[in-house]
């Protein structure tokens, strides 16, 4: 699966996801782009979103999505933290379809 990284999320997870093709928003130039042309833009090469952001949900009508957003509910957005949530975050990504949110915990 392809997934894209947010910015608030550390580059280094991409190793603890070994079996997808992952990015991050810094390494495609699109830094600073606000969340719904991010969102289009991701689209356009990736199945999948992945953020730390509790309030994109809240930002954005998941049935305008044109990808899937997975939302990753840690303590923090350090990288020890979320590791822990990697085993839930590919149990999601097994049944994952576009056009919802996910809240990974």
């Amino acid at each position: 699966m392809r997934l894209l990284l947010d910015e608030c999320v550390p580059a280094r997870l991409k190793k603890a996801l070994p079996r997808h093709e992952v990015s991050t928003v810094v390494l495609q130039g699109w830094s600073g782009v606000k969340n719904g042309k991010l969102l289009a833009l991701a689209a356009a090469s990736f199945d999948a979103f992945v953020t730390v952001d509790k309030n994109l949900p809240y930002q954005q009508n998941p049935s305008s999505l044109p990808l899937a957003v997975l939302v990753l509910d840690a303590a923090s957005n350090e990288l020890p933290a979320l590791l822990e949530l990697v085993p839930a975050l590919e149990k999601a990504l097994v049944n994952l379809k576009p056009c919802t949110y996910v809240l990974v915990r």
